[in-house]
């Protein structure tokens, strides 16, 4: 039975009884197996919520748990980050963005530091606060850096059909979306990927329901559970990973009903797909992942900022010693970084993952032993 259809979970007692239970429930179908198995989460807010909570320390020693590429600012590449710093560095250009983005590494430092050189760079809570600065900015370009993956490609997409209707023409996107089933295609893709199973994003499921995920874990004989972001949640999640790795069974399933429905959310997936269409997209760790990024349409080229203002920047390494791209391709945990606690950390961070608020060596940084 699903942690939502539970009774007590507003009483604090009974929430601790019922993580208590399910943790018991996951031992059991972890001892049915009777294997190790090792099952990664997709997404940044479920690695941040595993490491607030202590969430490994109630797992039988059977199971291994590992974070994935769920962190969109992590996942963008290092060019792109220049990209984004070349866009503030635009005389009249201003770049808006989530505040994670501004402090990210580049070659060629980051936005705070670009802001520090004379360049301009905001930070806003939503595309919309973006267009509405545009909108009280006439002679200014505002660039939003479009940074996210499904579950911010409709907002975008929405602010966009806005700016269209409403004439704005100083908005424009640096479009950088990803969407996760290709990316879940590429790690199983890689021989040495040792996943059983995998947490799937709650967030990013909402927008496209089960079916793409059932498409990839299916070929690759993989389970997938959808999970909210509760402990409840989690332990719950993992329990039927265990079970489906006992019964030898591959499907998705949905342990977030409350949030989550099969078919996801038609609508904002329709308006995706009126403003984008798929191209391929570079991963930090993961390489080029053909389909994997979105791209405007032709119709809505003019807000494209990468094609408007010609950001062709060159390609450029990850900064030495950093093993964020190993971390996000779930071949090393944190940790494994010589840089990890000394020379990067939150407030010098040296690689993405110590940047975001959902970035794994951040959660291990600020809550793990």
């Amino acid at each position: 039975m699903a942690p939502e259809n539970l009774p007590g979970m507003e009483d604090s007692l009974n929430r601790h009884e019922l993580v208590h239970s399910i943790a018991v429930a996951l031992a059991e179908e972890a001892k049915r197996a009777g294997r190790s198995m090792c099952f990664m989460e997709v997404c940044g807010t479920h690695t941040v919520a595993i490491a607030r909570g202590g969430l490994c320390a109630m797992l039988p020693e059977s199971i291994k748990l590992i974070s994935g590429p769920g962190c969109p600012v992590c996942v963008t590449s290092a060019r792109d980050i220049d990209r984004a710093i070349a866009v503030a560095m635009i005389k009249g250009a201003v770049a808006v963005s989530f505040g994670d983005m501004l402090r990210v590494p580049g070659s060629l430092g980051s936005l705070e530091t670009a802001r520090e050189s004379g360049g301009e760079a905001a930070v806003v809570y939503s595309p919309l606060d973006a267009l509405a600065l545009a909108r009280e900015n006439p002679s200014k370009n505002v660039v939003f850096l479009g940074v996210g993956f499904e579950t911010t490609a409709p907002a975008i997409a929405a602010t966009v059909l806005e700016a269209q209707s409403s004439g704005v023409n100083n908005f424009f996107v640096l479009p950088m979306l990803k969407t996760v089933p290709p990316a879940l295609a590429a790690l199983l893709s890689d021989p040495q990927c040792a996943v059983d199973g995998f947490l799937l994003p709650g967030h990013v499921s909402a927008i496209i329901g089960l079916e793409p995920y059932r498409t990839v874990l299916g070929r690759h004989k993989r389970p997938g559970v959808i999970a909210g972001f509760e402990a409840a949640d989690i332990l719950h999640g993992l329990r039927l990973l265990a079970r489906a790795c006992a019964d030898g069974c591959y499907d998705v399933e949905n342990a977030y009903p409350r949030a989550v429905r099969p078919e996801g959310n038609p609508v904002a997936a329709d308006m995706v797909v009126k403003v984008f269409e798929p191209c391929d997209a570079q991963w930090r760790g993961l390489g080029m992942i053909p389909a994997s990024g979105l791209r405007f349409r032709k119709e809505f080229e003019r807000f494209d900022a990468g094609t408007v203002f010609g950001l062709d920047v060159p390609e450029t390494e990850e900064p030495a010693g950093c093993i964020c791209g190993r971390v996000l391709a779930g071949k090393a945990s944190p940790e494994d970084c010589a840089l990890f606690g000394g020379a990067c950390t939150p407030s010098t961070p040296v690689g993405p993952c110590m940047v975001s608020s959902e970035g794994s060596c951040a959660a291990s940084y600020n809550y793990g032993k």
